[in-house]
């Protein structure tokens, strides 16, 4: 029996074929609707793409969804692509069940910070180029890259996207493409020329327009004006920001070479010095400092110094050390912040009421969260100026808690107050 929604479209607690239970409604594209649901067989949190197919009347929607499934079931299987797990089909609606990211889009967390510190670019475009070296070696071009289509997930790793406008081995005319597309600011020259292109180096120049938006803030190019940005690009008029490194700004130049043979390609991508080294001096000096300043504060906390330098850099050690417990549980979420300690713990507070708890604040300033039998604890230390570390527990209660609430909701609640999530081993995610 096919679902009945309801009238505002939102679809809360609506259940899809007996298998996901929709708990919220995200957003809306341009031919779906994207919801968060439950799965009612093992209970996790995944993403529902919900497409109406009087939509796919037109013609040019039906080939996007049939491309946006087949890319994605072909690069099923890398960390840094969004996972598509199965689809589902009614009378009325298709239903693309993928992964579900709670850190929302690249695109948000650059309106709210503006330009990135470059340890934490390196981390996102280093798994931006090794998904599309994965797509590339599979076949498949993307076509559409952009911050708003690249996610990220609950342990702040990036996800690619929509590949709504890929193309795959069959779309290929004696080894090249043909149709223009994507979105102007990040298109290649060459599509824009509308001449046979080759994918990947297509990919290449969106990979550079998108790592000089993470370091600058802007964009290189204004696509307002589409003469007049082809002019600039052609004549490659932009400007570096001073404040972008010396390697940096080669990759940057490379990527965006508007002749795409001498452009480098995604595959020689690593062997540039900013990536080669990912642990660069500038970050080394920057992380040492850090820790020599700390070690009261993530003594506290039971972590260690590389729990620190990871979570201040977006340096990844978590390999070096791996542990289990609990498997697939956590007792705490962390995450460091830029902002005030009062305006951490008033948004703790306000995420916390929405959700059905009691605040109590102790007398020596601890703050406490009850609902029912389940309790969490908020702990603000102050690494250094103007950078804090966060941690809510779960101190009562975890077998209610696990039962009843998600760390979802808190994790999308305090998320204009994230710098980065924070993850430790003892506690996946």
């Amino acid at each position: 029996m096919e679902e009945a929604w309801n009238g505002n479209g939102n679809g809360n607690g609506i259940n899809i074929l007996g298998k996901y239970q929709v708990t919220r409604f995200l957003g809306r594209g341009n031919f779906a609707k994207v919801y968060k649901a439950r799965s009612l067989l093992d209970g996790t949190t995944v993403a529902v793409k919900a497409i109406h197919k009087h939509n796919t009347v037109d013609p040019a929607i039906e080939p996007r969804i049939v491309r946006e499934i087949h890319a994605m079931r072909r690069l099923h299987h890398h960390p840094n692509v969004l996972k598509i797990h199965e689809v589902l089909a009614t009378k009325t609606k298709i239903y693309l069940i993928v992964d579900f990211a709670p850190g929302g889009e690249l695109f948000s967390k650059l309106s709210r910070r503006g330009r990135l510190h470059e340890p934490l670019a390196r981390r996102y475009f280093s798994q931006l180029v090794s998904a599309l070296r994965f797509c590339h070696r599979h076949g498949v071009a993307h076509r559409d890259l952009k911050p708003q289509n690249l996610l990220l997930d609950a342990a702040g790793d990036l996800k690619v996207s929509d590949f709504g406008l890929s193309a795959l081995p069959e779309h290929r005319l004696n080894g090249l493409l043909h149709t223009a597309c994507g979105t102007p600011a990040f298109t290649a020259p060459e599509i824009l020329r509308r001449v046979g292109y080759d994918g990947g180096k297509a990919d290449a120049w969106s990979c550079g327009v998108i790592l000089y938006n993470l370091l600058a803030g802007h964009l290189p190019f204004d696509d307002s004006n589409i003469p007049a940005m082809w002019r600039r690009i052609s004549r490659r008029e932009y400007q570096l920001p001073p404040w972008i490194s010396k390697s940096a700004r080669s990759l940057i130049q490379k990527l965006l070479d508007p002749n795409p043979r001498t452009r480098i390609s995604l595959e020689n991508v690593f062997d540039e010095a900013w990536l080669k080294n990912r642990k660069s001096v500038e970050a080394s000096v920057l992380e040492w400092d850090l820790y020599n300043k700390c070690s009261e504060g993530y003594n506290k906390l039971g972590m260690n110094a590389f729990d620190i330098i990871s979570m201040s850099s977006g340096l990844d050690l978590r390999g070096l050390f791996e542990t289990t417990w609990e498997k697939g549980r956590r007792r705490e979420i962390r995450f460091s912040s830029e902002k005030s300690v009062e305006m951490v713990e008033a948004k703790v507070k306000e995420v916390g009421e929405k959700l059905g708890f009691r605040v109590e604040v102790g007398k020596k300033g601890a703050i406490g969260l009850m609902k029912s039998n389940v309790g969490l604890v908020l702990q603000v230390f102050e690494i250094v100026s103007h950078l804090l570390l966060v941690a809510l527990q779960v101190v009562h209660g975890f077998v209610e808690f696990e039962e009843e609430l998600h760390w979802d909701d808190w994790i999308i609640g305090l998320q204009h107050v994230v710098l980065s999530w924070h993850h430790n081993n003892h506690f996946p995610i």
